[in-house]
């Protein structure tokens, strides 16, 4: 343990988030490489493309696009925080010693691939687009518009999502961080306001999307399985 002379315990907090973003990782890693239960009906993981796999490709099909959300996440300024203060203790907490005494930031390898981050949120963007067509999808049942119990749990995790990516710090900069002058543009300063909320609460929707994400794996994962069966709201 650092030393401190704090008293109280700081350290349950980098403590929980070890546990939390550590088993997400366990699981994200098992599913991905599972390679199969990712659909049910018209219902899709977020883990998986929705093309089949190309004969040439030996892995699983989840590998082929996980990688550009997981980039975005990954490089997200809130998990370098988190990252930064619970996996490596650098520092742990405010007044706190750090652990890693030759620490230099994301100056230098492999650290410094943080800075991608603005070019992951691209692609991220384009991902986004295609969970949205597979949660309308989740409501259409031989044709016709309908909802299952699947369908809520698709709608709520990519609007979780969605809230994620336009609260990042760099979605809001694309929306109106260049401008010099908002009295030029006042449409584009009213955006930007609006976004500016929703970076307020990038720690709770990197939490909630995190949650949410995994669980429709999960929840499509035991209906293709036969453990659990969907329920049709009408």
């Amino acid at each position: 343990m650092a030393a401190t002379a704090r008293r109280e315990i700081w350290w349950l907090q980098p403590m929980l988030i070890v546990l939390t973003l550590g088993g997400f990782m366990v699981y994200t890693t098992w599913a991905v490489l599972q390679g199969a239960h990712y659909d049910y009906k018209n219902y899709l993981s977020p883990f998986y493309p929705p093309f089949a796999k190309p004969e040439w490709w030996p892995l699983s099909p989840a590998f082929l696009i996980l990688w550009a959300p997981a980039g975005f996440r990954l490089s997200c300024y809130y998990f370098r925080k988190a990252f930064h203060r619970s996996f490596l203790l650098a520092p742990p907490a405010c007044a706190v010693a750090d652990a890693r005494a030759g620490y230099t930031g994301e100056s230098r390898f492999p650290l410094i691939l943080m800075n991608f981050h603005r070019y992951f949120l691209y692609l991220a963007m384009v991902e986004l687009i295609v969970l949205w067509y597979h949660a309308a999808r989740s409501i259409v049942f031989d044709g016709r518009l309908g909802a299952g119990t699947g369908s809520l749990v698709m709608v709520a995790n990519v609007t979780l999502l969605s809230l994620y990516l336009t609260s990042c710090h760099s979605f809001r900069h694309l929306i109106g961080g260049r401008l010099d002058c908002f009295s030029l543009c006042p449409s584009r300063h009213a955006l930007w306001s609006q976004v500016s909320r929703l970076n307020e609460c990038h720690m709770l929707w990197f939490w909630l999307s995190l949650f949410s994400v995994g669980l429709t794996d999960l929840y499509i994962r035991l209906l293709s399985m036969g453990i659990i069966s969907d329920m049709r709201l009408f």
